[in-house]
């Protein structure tokens, strides 16, 4: 029961750092967005394929406002599962050693 206590708190920390990595990531592409950046550079591609995916379903909700808001979304979103899922996760690894 320990060592599975302890991969559960592991994945929690290894999910909690890439949310994080994760809406870093959207913030620099959002960034990236204003400056019109050559749509050819390996590291737009880059940003675009990695974050399209999440944020393409958030735009077809959306209504059109003339300012893309889905990365604020995705980032808010981010935030809750982070507040929510890694903590929920370490409290399931330590209630099963008895801490």
């Amino acid at each position: 029961m320990v060592l599975f206590s302890r991969i559960l708190t592991a994945l929690a920390l290894i999910l909690d750092q890439a949310l994080q990595l994760y809406m870093w990531v959207i913030v620099i592409s959002a960034l990236i967005t204003w400056v019109q950046p050559n749509p050819y550079n390996p590291v737009v591609i880059f940003l675009e394929r990695i974050t399209e995916p999440v944020l393409r379903p958030i735009r077809r909700v959306l209504p059109p406002v003339g300012l893309d808001i889905s990365p604020v979304i995705a980032i808010f979103a981010i935030m809750f599962f982070r507040m929510v899922v890694p903590p929920t996760l370490r409290d399931l690894a330590y209630s099963i050693v008895g801490v």
